[in-house]
């Protein structure tokens, strides 16, 4: 479900927004969830029925953190608290946990955000769903 220049797919996004929903319904948790290419471009979204409105621009905000940071939006949120608040100056950061990167061999090929609950539990959503894109 990579692409031969390994890029995360549609194929590919596809079971990872699946994969990430079933976790999602298994525990109850209303989400949204965006996964996006190695440029922070968005390649797929799915945002849950009743979700909330606030949640759609945040999950794809972390994942475009965590892509073009190659880190977690939680490693961002931590250098913000942190020793280097400076990183709330650069633009459309959401340096707020629940944003992952999806590493092949190394290479940051995209992220998943994940947002519509606590932010832990939006990561583990955003993890399950990097897992779909392995099986």
């Amino acid at each position: 479900m990579l692409g031969t220049n390994q890029y995360i797919t549609l194929e590919g996004a596809q079971a990872m927004i699946a994969a990430g929903d079933a976790m999602a319904r298994r525990n109850d948790w209303t989400v949204a969830i965006a996964i996006v290419d190695a440029a922070a471009n968005l390649i797929m979204f799915q945002r849950m029925d009743g979700v909330q409105t606030g949640s759609l621009a945040v999950s794809i905000g972390k994942a475009q953190t965590a892509a073009n940071f190659n880190r977690t939006s939680k490693e961002v949120e931590d250098m913000v608290n942190g020793a280097r608040p400076g990183f709330m100056a650069v633009e459309g950061i959401v340096p707020i946990q629940g944003g992952v990167p999806v590493v092949v061999a190394g290479k940051v090929v995209g992220a998943v955000g994940v947002s519509g609950v606590q932010s832990a539990q939006d990561e583990q959503v955003a993890i399950a769903a990097i897992h779909g894109l392995q099986t």
